[in-house]
């Protein structure tokens, strides 16, 4: 039984019904999808879902919107088998859950498919962008990962990693105004924080209004008022990872 009286925050927005332009391939010990835009590139992005899972087809949709643009891109099964975390779950076990899927040891996942996008798609500059539970994965891989040469955090959670500001690439951080999960004054705390440590490119980037997920977890059709926002945070990704890969 879900428990009412306490959703889980990251239960906000929109399932999308979306089927995907990729294909599941096994890499290593790990699953993942992935699309490959119609013209051969060396460029590549790993996409590092959020919480519920690497099959969700909002995330599928984002890596597709990536391919469209020209990446390849790949969303790897980072729970590496176990169960993503489902609507219906008792928010008070989401804590016990969490401790079994650290977004901060995801480095053997991450070698492996590094390994495959050099080897079987011929990527020589590889970026990541990662939603939420994914967001502070790319947070950690900013801070140790040399093979990677930028990264997009979206809405990921800073409390995991908020010693830690001394990133090695190009970092996009993006939050939402009306974040339940992720308090302004947190923002404001990294962003100092990265103002005094950081000695590579960096923007921290707050849109108004806007609550947890919303760059790939609203659809515009629904959440009009949205839009301009949701439409921004897509483009402004973009953006970031086309100037730096």
């Amino acid at each position: 039984m879900a428990n009412e009286s306490r959703p889980c925050p990251c239960d906000i927005g929109d399932k999308f019904d979306y089927g995907g332009r990729g294909q599941e391939v096994q890499v290593e010990h790990i699953k993942a999808y992935v699309c490959k835009p119609p013209a051969s590139t060396d460029k590549a992005v790993i996409v590092i879902h959020d919480i519920f899972g690497w099959q969700l087809p909002n995330t599928r949709y984002i890596a597709d919107m990536l391919t469209t643009n020209g990446y390849i891109a790949i969303c790897p099964d980072f729970f590496v088998g176990q169960e993503a975390w489902k609507p219906s779950n008792d928010w008070g076990s989401f804590n016990d859950w969490l401790k079994t899927r650290n977004a901060g040891k995801i480095d053997k996942e991450v070698d492996a498919v590094l390994k495959y996008l050099r080897d079987q798609c011929g990527a020589k500059k590889i970026g990541v962008i990662g939603f939420c539970w994914g967001g502070a994965a790319v947070q950690h891989l900013m801070l140790k990962n040399p093979h990677l040469k930028t990264g997009v955090s979206l809405y990921g959670v800073i409390r995991h990693f908020d010693e830690k500001s001394n990133l090695l690439h190009p970092t996009f951080f993006i939050f939402g105004e009306k974040d339940d999960i992720i308090p302004l004054e947190q923002v404001t705390l990294l962003e100092q924080k990265l103002k005094q440590n950081c000695k590579v490119d960096y923007e921290v980037k707050i849109y108004p209004g806007q609550t947890h997920g919303f760059v790939h977890r609203k659809r515009e059709d629904i959440n009009p008022q949205d839009k301009p926002y949701i439409e921004e945070g897509r483009k402004d990704m973009i953006n970031w990872l086309n100037k730096y890969l």
